[in-house]
């Protein structure tokens, strides 16, 4: 089945060669990056809803008229991008951020002589505001847009480490509140997907030295004018829309920041 030409048009959107399926050329894409987008249409609807076990290979070959090795490919690439995990004699899991190996998925803060350790959390602030124009611009929206802004301190074993500032789409977050923030234990990105229905799948971010000023110095308990790093970061969920901008300073007098280039 691999082989059928990946350029026919079939009117069932559920069909691989379906001209509804979002993202695929009309004129060539191989038939399992097809596959990819039509399981991702799936997890973007909610049919299958994090932490849920997804169909068999076998099964969603039968439903796509495709190979079984055909959509073990897409499953490939949906777990090589944290989108899905395969465990080993249960099957295959739509990701969430309540998993341990997600949560560092987007903190790459990593103490010099150890794993990472639980982060405690101590939320400054949490309101609600018109949306500045470069924070608009990069979450897509209108200057002047209602935003949730978050201003909170991570630190570890009982050291002050980042100090983060966040800016969210309010009408996604609108029933996020500071008491709700600041009781909730989990990872912030875990109450995102599980009460706003808010999944981040991939993220970029900007790196750069910077200084500690006086305010920045008190939070984070080292001298004014002590080198920092900053991090900014846009989130992206399904459909890659823009849903967080976050901007960190980070003490690396005990950490460094890793990455994995591949």
């Amino acid at each position: 089945m691999s082989s059928t030409p990946s350029n026919m048009i079939s009117s069932d959107p559920a069909t691989p060669g379906s001209a509804a399926v979002a993202g695929i050329s009309p004129t060539f894409s191989p038939l399992y990056q097809q596959i990819k987008a039509l399981i991702m249409q799936r997890l973007q609807s909610g049919e299958w809803k994090p932490g849920e076990l997804i169909p068999s290979e076998v099964e969603l070959g039968n439903r796509f008229k495709v190979s079984q090795g055909t959509v073990r490919k897409a499953i490939d690439e949906l777990a090589a991008e944290n989108l899905v995990i395969r465990r080993q004699g249960k099957g295959t899991f739509v990701a969430t951020h309540h998993e341990d190996q997600t949560q560092f998925r987007f903190l790459r803060l990593m103490p010099d002589d150890s794993q990472p350790k639980p982060a405690e959390k101590r939320v400054i602030e949490l309101k609600r505001l018109r949306a500045p124009a470069e924070i608009a611009r990069l979450l897509g929206m209108k200057s002047g847009d209602s935003v949730v802004f978050v201003k909170r301190v991570m630190s570890f074993e009982g050291a002050p480490t980042i100090l983060e500032e966040l800016w969210l789409p309010g009408v996604i977050f609108k029933g996020l509140t500071l008491e709700r923030l600041v009781e909730y234990r989990g990872p912030m990105y875990g109450l995102f997907e599980t009460e706003f229905g808010t999944r981040m799948i991939r993220a970029t971010e900007q790196i750069r030295a910077a200084s500690a000023d006086d305010e920045v110095a008190e939070l984070l308990s080292v001298r004014p004018l002590s080198p920092l790093l900053s991090v900014e970061r846009v989130s992206f969920t399904y459909g890659d829309k823009p849903v967080e901008v976050r901007r960190g300073l980070y003490v690396t007098e005990h950490h460094h920041y890793q990455n994995e280039l591949s």
